[in-house]
């Protein structure tokens, strides 16, 4: 029997994808190994979104090719999609494929065994317009299921390299989705995470039907699922309607990811992002009408070309202001490729570091404040794994659906239940929980 070792870099798109293609590696009979040991075929899920992310896929190929050199080294993902020629010019690699037809990867190897020459397998993204199904009916570690509902985006921000790597908007078949709802929560998963490249833009590419009505549809059609969450929506996304089906919905969670980038209007203009302070502040607003307890998180980027210091307080301020409970911070990084790394006044290291620090503090103390409005409450948490800082105990860590993270004293059996849990010590990145009971039951569950 052969064997197949996976390694995946970048997002959680790619996890999702990896997964969905050891389903069809495992279907032709291979075994999994792990990407450390020998294997037979070594598959690497590229990610492209910095230099750096093209550095570290680099890396890992040469790894596998050094690990054994008659193995079969795949290369697939957004570097590979982007920069075929690059990746066939290592030595050792043998097989390319982009970010379509990964489903053909198999025929491929075959056809590398028989032929013995490297196959660059890579297309056109620009010219695809179909959502290629990739089923993933379980996954080998995670007590919170990925289903990947969209691919692409149109945005073309500045600074990102993403739309030539994945091309355009493409919806999956809603009936798709709900089915492998279905199959997820049947194979033991209390949560789903509705997950692509621009998650929020599901549907604008489908004739009469949207994302308000996959999250209904999903509500109303998968049985026995008690969360759905979605990873990640831009505030032109949230339209009335969504925001209605998160204020009656009983299982989308009280949290959403909504990528700010700036806070600054003169700079979300060169980033080429699609709306304004003032529009933004407009649906924080509606959503805490619907949702007062809601915890919204996002995604900064600091030191963009030509941030002055009014322009980061700008966004310093409005994220204070708009009390935040989370944010992703990062320095601003030159894609090659992209307009922003041709632009002037590209910000000093130091300045932008500096900034950094500062917005990262800002979050420290906003998260902890958002936490503290907790303490004492009983929540309901999954229990995901044993609590990382301190493996050896018997404490294990998970998330409430307003995205709080809480540690609590348990055995390993809670794993992937519903638990209730009292906060007894609110803090920042972890709260202390004291162990209620489990749901069990279906009446108790709805």
């Amino acid at each position: 029997m052969s064997s197949v070792a996976f390694h995946t870099l970048g997002c959680k798109v790619n996890h999702y994808e990896t997964e969905a293609i050891w389903q069809l590696f495992k279907e032709n009979g291979y075994d999994r190994t792990d990407f450390e040991k020998q294997s037979d075929v070594y598959v690497i899920n590229t990610c492209t979104v910095t230099n750096t992310g093209d550095k570290k896929s680099r890396q890992v190929i040469r790894r596998a090719i050094r690990q054994n050199p008659d193995a079969v080294i795949c290369v697939t993902g957004c570097y590979a999609q982007t920069s075929p020629a690059e990746i066939m010019a290592i030595p050792g690699v043998d097989i390319v494929v982009g970010t379509q037809e990964r489903t053909k990867m198999l025929d491929y190897i075959e056809q590398y065994k028989t032929e013995r020459t490297p196959i660059n397998a890579v297309g056109n993204i620009m010219k695809n317009r179909v959502y290629e199904e990739l089923d993933v009916p379980s996954f080998t570690d995670r007590t919170r299921a990925s289903l990947k509902i969209q691919e692409g985006c149109n945005n073309f921000c500045t600074f990102c390299i993403i739309p030539w790597a994945r091309g355009l908007m493409r919806s999956r078949d809603p009936e798709e989705v709900v089915h492998q709802a279905q199959q997820l929560v049947d194979a033991g998963y209390l949560e789903i995470v509705l997950t692509g490249i621009h998650t929020g833009g599901y549907g604008e590419d489908l004739k009469d039907y949207n994302l308000a009505q996959l999250l209904r549809d999903i509500e109303s059609k998968v049985k026995g699922l008690k969360r759905l969450r979605i990873s990640s929506i831009e505030a032109s996304q949230l339209s009335d309607e969504v925001i209605d089906v998160l204020r009656d919905s009983n299982i989308v969670v009280r949290h959403l990811h909504i990528p700010i980038q700036s806070g600054s209007d003169t700079v979300l203009k060169r980033m080429r992002r699609k709306y304004t302070m003032e529009f933004f502040a407009n649906r924080l607003d509606r959503l805490r009408e619907a949702l007062p307890d809601i915890a919204i998180t996002s995604d900064v980027i600091v030191g963009f070309p030509g941030e002055t210091e009014e322009e980061f307080m700008e966004t310093f301020n409005f994220i204070r202001d708009q009390k935040f409970s989370e944010l992703h911070v990062f320095p601003y990084s030159k894609r090659t490729g992209t307009p922003a790394a041709r632009m002037e006044n590209q910000v000093d290291e130091d300045i932008k570091n500096e900034r950094v620090h500062r917005l990262i503090s800002l979050n420290d103390q906003l998260a902890a404040q958002y936490a503290s409005r907790f303490e004492g409450e009983v929540l309901e948490i999954i229990p995901e794994d044993k609590y990382k800082l301190n493996p050896e105990s018997n404490l294990y860590e998970g998330y409430t659906d307003n995205y709080l993270k809480v540690v609590i004293p348990g055995t390993e059996d809670l794993i992937g239940k519903l638990v209730r849990v009292k906060i007894t010590k609110a803090g920042y990145p972890y709260n202390e929980g004291q162990f209620v009971r489990v749901l069990e039951n279906v009446e108790e569950l709805v």
